[in-house]
This record gives C-alpha cells, structure tokens and sequence, in this order.
C-alpha cells in the first residue's frame, strides 16, 4: 500500500512496506502492535505523524534522494526549511550543518544518528563530524526541530538528524544501481534480502554494499619531484548486513541486528587558496598539500529488541557500539621561512612580504611541517525505551519515557613531521616527528540521560509536554602535561512544551516551547567552560489539501542562546580551546510550498513543484570575551552577525512524470555570510593580522538538472548535471583559506530493481 504525502520541503511518496512488517502493510488502519512498535524506532515514523507533531519536521525519502543522484547531504539539506550547510570538500565528506543558527562547525551542535543511534565519532566528547553517514546509500532523512527533539539527545539547542539505512525487505529482491561521472566518479549501490516465514516465525536478511570513487576536480601543483597532482579525490566502501526475527508468539516480538563499515581513503587538505589564485584557478592546490591525506575507519552495530506486552505498551531497547579511527595526514604550518614560522592562513593573505606564499608555492626554501592527526574513537551504550496509551474518549495519553546509558572516549596520539623543501619545490629530507609529540591525551564521558514526554490529545487539541535530564562524568587526561588533567561533573536538565491545533481537515495550527542545552567536552568542562543553554520558540501552520495536491507551512522561530559554545580555531595554530561566546539570538521565518499540476488536475503525467525559504537574523548580543586573534569569534561585537549563518536560503523546483520517463530541475540559492564574529570584509584578524579565514563567503545560485527512461519494467536509465551552469563561489574560509564548491557535474547510470 502506498500513500502519498506532503512534508515541509518536498513531495515525498512513501511506502508503508519501509516501516511496518509483513502483513501490517495490508492493514490500512496500521494500529497493530507490530505497526507501532516498529513506528517508535525512528524519529518521525511513519511520515503522517508530521500533521500531528507540535514542531517543525520534515522527512526526505528515498525517491528524493535518488531523483538528482545525490550522494552529499549539503545537497539534500538544501531542501529543508531552517537549515543552513557550509560545504568544505565539494563531496559531503565533512558537513558542516546548522540548525536555527546554531555553530556550524563540523555539526557539533546537531545530534545527528543513524536508525535512531547516536553517529557522532564520540557524541559527548568529541561531536565534531568527522564521520557522518553516506547519503547515497540512505533511504531517507529525518530532521527534527522544536519541542518534540526533548527524547534525543546530548545537542538539544538545535535539533536531531536521523539517517535511514535501507531496511530489510518484505519479500525478495535486488537492487543494483551504478553510474559514472565527472572526474572518473564511479558509484555502485547494491543490495538483496528478503523475509521468510518459518515455523519459528518470520526470519529477515539484507546484505548491502556501497561504493565510491572519484579522482578530484583540483590539481596539485607539480614540482620536479612530484608529478602526481591529477589525484586529490577519494576512495569509500562501505558493506552492511541486518538480521531480523519476530517469533511466532502470542505477543509482538522483534530482534533486529545490523554491522557495517565505512572504509574512507581521501587525500583531502585543510589547506584553501589566496584570494588572487582563488579567482584565477579556484581548482588549483599548492603543492605544498602533496602529503595532505585523510585515513578513516568505522564500524557501526546494534541489537534491538522491540516488544509490545499489551497492546497499549511498546518497549524498545537497544544495544549499540560504534568504532571510529582516523589519522588526517596534513599541512600544519610554515617552518624556516627567512627564519620565521608562519601560519597558513596568514601565508595565504601574503604575510612577510609574500614569502609563506612562495612557500606553499614551491618557489621558497623552507620546512613543510605536517601533523599526523591520528584519534580513535568509541562509542557504546545502552538505550530503552517505553510506550504507554492510556485514557477515555475525550483525552487520550501517550507517556513515552527514555533512559540511555552513553560512554564514549577520544584518544588523541599526534605527530609532527618536517619536510625540508628546496627552493625549487624538490623535497631534501624528511625528519620524523616523536609519537605523541603533538598531542597525546584522552577524553571520556560516562553519560546517564533520561525523559519523560507525554502527548495528550483532547478532542482538536493535542499538547506535548516533556522533560530532559542528563548526567555526565567527565575525564581528561593530558599525557603530555598532566597538570591540565582533570574530571567534572554536571547534570543539565531540559523541557519543552508543544500544542497543535486542527482547525479541520486542511488546517493545523501548532506551537513550541524548548529549553535545550549542548554540553561542553571534557576538555573544556575541567577549564570551566559551562554547557550552552537555549530557549526556543516556535508557532507556525500547516496547511495541506489532497484533493488539489497542494500543502503550505509556514514557521516563525526565536531561540535564545546564552553561554553560546564556540571552538576557538579549527585548522590554524591558536590553542584550539572552545570558549563560552556568550548570548547569541536567532530569529526567522521558514516557508514551504508543494504543489502537483497533474494531480490536481487529473493529468496522465504528474507536474510536482515546490519552494522552500529561510530567512534567518542571527545576531551576537555582547562583546566577544576572547582576544585571541587565532579565534574567528575574537574581537567580535554586540550587534554582529554570527559567522556563517546566511540571512537567505531559497531552494525550487519542478519535474515532469510519466509511465516511462521523467525530469526534474532544481535550483538553490544561498546569501553570502561573514565568516569570523567581527564581521570584517577584508582578510584582517582581530588583532590586525593578515588572515585568509577572514572576510566574507560568496552568495550563490545553482541549479541541478536529471533525467530518467525505464527501459522495462525492472530497468531505468537516468543522467543529469548538478551545477548547471558551473558557478564558481567560495562556500567557506574555514579550516585555512578560500574554498570552492564543486563545479559542473555530469553523470549517467542505470538502475535495476528486481
């Protein structure tokens, strides 16, 4: 059975078959025991759950996600209403993702899982995502904001994005997808199972695998010892297995287990470009980033157990670890240049009279210092949690109440490595760093969270009240300077209220309330750096109307954020710290429009269009406390805009559907931002340096175009251009200069489903 839906950003249709497990799909009112339990696994659930949810969310499925083959999830989170992406590498290897204003700065402000379990390498910590989830092998996303982002956490002053991986079939079959495409980008997709009934009760199998390869749109410098420039793309793989089994007993029963691993080869820089060689190549890499290359490993698993006793209770629990590895081999700073050492970002801005730019250009003898920043990672917890209905014709309950138990560690093992380069470019020596030299520390949390949250509906009322308490025992060790270790403790409590309204069978009216809070590492908790806390507002409409395929949303949002949490440099030379900001306020509008000529109209081809706008006003409310002019937020004034928060995000598009063939076209604009607290336009530090990561990022316009044949009935032949019209722009300072997004791209492939 299949329904068709609207959500906020994008017309989705959704099959049943994705959540519910066999038979629960024929049952159209979808309120057995197996329906529910399987229901509460995700964030959102079953898509029509967003009509009564008293915040903002939004669901992309599968068909979306596969419409413009997309594989990076800045792309996709164009599409969604009160989100903001900074791109870095062009692919989606490291987003940088906000939500309602808060620090984009590798997503650490956003809990962010996949099938409901926290995916951040350490989510307490150390958030930072340096691993998220491959969008290409996905078969949705959930994002949540608002009140109801009370059950998850340890970030609940943004919001919650949940990956979906490719469940396990309901009945045999195979999928197989690859294509080709600009700068030798080659992906396949692959995946078979089924669910079998036996005498011992339905057993289910996926086994899946993704991979994907692409040689780089920029090109290295060449010197006379190095002629391999061409290679600055990556290489990923990622195979993943679930079992299934509900046994035949006389109640719901489900065990679920999955493992995957994602297996990343990328010789990725920190390292951007001067503004003049960014606006005559912006695809050049100075060879000085030669050794520049990112190793990763993770390897993800969980078991769940999901019972109903009764058929008003539902209990899930969860067992999960997740394994995370990764040694970034990169350019760290200029050593020997005339006898002085200099910081990449101050080179790119032409400090010393230029000489740090001949430096990374090869035309300058110096050393090349190269940190081996090598971490591992781990993750691993326990998380249960309840459902219980309850209640009389005129008010029902639905208490939910969650308790997880979290321990995850980071442990920090660093080199420094020193090239001697010629001047010339050639390399003369390399002296190796002492392991551990360059950082040699551990972080760890032991984190207790527990919530209550109970949706009441009383006749057009629903209400949704909830509560959030987390506990955390904080340890930081510094091998190297054990005076700085130390532990912490602290607890944090957050509580939402939210309530819809139906006015009738086309209007919903709703609103929020959330105090949310993001705790600080362990690192920082023992410098006395306290938790960020948040109080948000939200009030917004629904409008949706199946009979002419129209739906409407509009939100208006204001978040207060006090003791903002900022990281005081990523990528340069400063002490690396975070600092408390201070108070921060975001306020905005969020609107969408999804609207089908065809259906509406009764055509025998379906004409889908939909527009999506954010405008956002995120405004600094006191000075900066930091003067190290190393820090982006430093020297920053009452009144400035937060870094990297655009004022505009407009997203549109429409398609054309028919039996055999089909096309879309999509395009995004994004306002430029300031990217440092002072809101400064030339690239000057607040201490009145050169630095590249200073200034301002490019408003941009671009467009997205695909196409599609089905050949028969199991094979579909698609292509398509993603940056139409090849727009050059620089998407970020951040970590060490200007940065491009990636330039035209065209691929084709083909697809079969059998």
């Amino acid at each position: 059975m299949k329904i068709q839906a609207y959500f906020k950003g994008v017309w989705v249709v959704t099959s049943l078959a994705m959540v519910l497990p066999a038979g629960a799909a024929d049952d159209d009112s979808s309120t057995g025991s197996a329906a529910k339990v399987l229901n509460k696994v995700m964030v959102i659930g079953n898509p029509a759950n967003i009509e009564t949810l008293p915040g903002s969310a939004h669901v992309v499925s599968k068909e979306d996600i596969r419409q413009q083959n997309y594989d990076d999830v800045n792309r996709v989170l164009r599409k969604v209403p009160g989100v903001y992406v900074r791109e870095e590498d062009g692919f989606g290897l490291f987003p940088n993702i906000s939500l309602r204003g808060v620090d984009t700065t590798r997503s650490a402000k956003v809990t962010i899982m996949e099938d409901g379990v926290l995916t951040a390498p350490a989510p307490y910590s150390a958030p930072a995502a340096y691993y998220v989830p491959t969008m290409g092998r996905m078969s949705g996303l959930e994002i949540l904001k608002g009140s109801s982002q009370v059950k998850y956490g340890p970030q609940t002053t943004g919001g919650v994005i949940n990956y979906l991986s490719t469940p396990i079939p309901l009945k045999g079959g195979v999928y197989l997808k690859s294509s080709y495409g600009s700068f030798g980008d080659l992906r396949t997709h692959v995946y078979g199972g089924n669910t079998v009934d036996t005498g011992a009760g339905q057993f289910g199998f996926l086994v899946e695998g993704y991979f994907r390869q692409n040689q780089g749109y920029k090109t290295i410098d060449q010197t006379p010892d190095f002629q391999g420039g061409n290679d600055t793309g990556f290489s990923k793989s990622e195979p993943m297995v679930k079992l299934s089994w509900e046994p035949n007993t006389s109640i719901y029963q489900r065990l679920e287990f999955k493992y995957g691993v994602s297996d990343l080869d990328a010789n990725e820089t920190y390292l951007g470009l001067s503004e003049a060689d960014f606006k005559a190549n912006p695809l050049r890499r100075y060879s000085a980033t030669r050794f520049d290359n990112i190793t990763s490993k993770q390897k993800r698993s969980y078991l769940r157990y999901a019972v109903a006793p009764t058929d008003n209770l539902d209990i899930i629990t969860t067992l999960y670890n997740n394994d995370f590895s990764r040694n970034w081999y990169k350019l760290k700073d200029l050593r020997k240049v005339s006898g002085s050492t200099i910081k990449l970002s101050t080179a790119l801005a032409g400090a010393q009279n230029g000489e740090g730019l001949a430096c990374l250009k090869a035309n300058l003898a110096c050393t090349l210092r190269v940190r081996a920043n090598n971490r591992d990672y781990n993750s691993k917890g326990i998380d249960t949690v309840g459902y219980y209905r309850f209640g009389s014709d005129a008010v029902q309950h639905e208490i939910a109440v969650g308790v997880r138990f979290n321990k995850d560690r980071v442990r920090r093992f660093q080199r420094d490595d020193d090239f001697s380069q010629l001047a010339n470019g050639t390399i003369a020596g390399m002296t190796p760093g002492t392991p551990g030299g360059a950082g040699n520390r551990l972080q760890k949390t032991d984190a207790l969270a527990l919530f209550l949250q109970d949706t009441i509906k009383a006749g057009a009322w629903s209400f949704s009240p909830g509560l959030r308490y987390e506990s955390l025992d904080q340890t930081y060790e510094n091998y190297s300077s054990p005076g700085k270790s130390g532990t912490n403790k602290m607890s944090m409590t957050a509580g939402s209220l939210g309530a819809t309204y139906k006015f009738n069978e086309s209007w919903v009216g709703f609103g929020s309330v959330n105090r949310g809070f993001s705790p600080p590492s362990p690192k920082s908790a023992v410098a006395g750096i306290r938790e960020e806390t948040s109080n948000a507002y939200e009030v917004g409409a629904r409008y949706t109307n199946p009979e002419r395929a129209l739906a409407i949303e509009t939100v208006a949002f204001y978040t207060q954020f006090d003791d903002l949490i900022v990281i005081d440099n990523i990528g340069g030379t400063g002490s690396g710290d975070t600092e408390n900001f201070g108070k921060v306020r975001s306020a905005g509008l969020e609107f969408s429009a999804q609207y089908d000529a065809g259906i509406a109209n009764g055509w025998k081809y379906r004409n889908p269009w939909y527009l999506t706008a954010t405008y956002t006003n995120a405004i600094q409310q006191n000075d900066a406390i930091s003067t190290d002019a190393e820090s982006i937020f430093s020297y920053g004034k009452a009144g400035n805009k937060v870094p990297y928060i655009p004022e505009w995000v407009l997203s549109m598009g429409t398609g054309v559907e028919s039996k055999h063939w089909g096309s879309y076209i999509t395009g995004s604009y994004v306002s430029k931002t300031f990217t440092s607290a002072s809101n400064v336009g030339a690239q000057v530090n607040g201490g009145g340096k050169h630095d590249a990561r200073f200034g301002k990022t490019d408003g941009y316009f671009v467009m997205d175009i695909s196409a599609y044949y089905r050949a028969s009935k199991t094979v579909k032949l698609f292509g398509g251009v993603q940056n139409l019209f090849d727009k050059t722009y620089i998407v970020s300072r951040q970590p060490e200069g200007p940065r491009p997004g990636m330039p035209v791209f065209a691929y084709a492939g083909v697809e079969v489903e059998l």
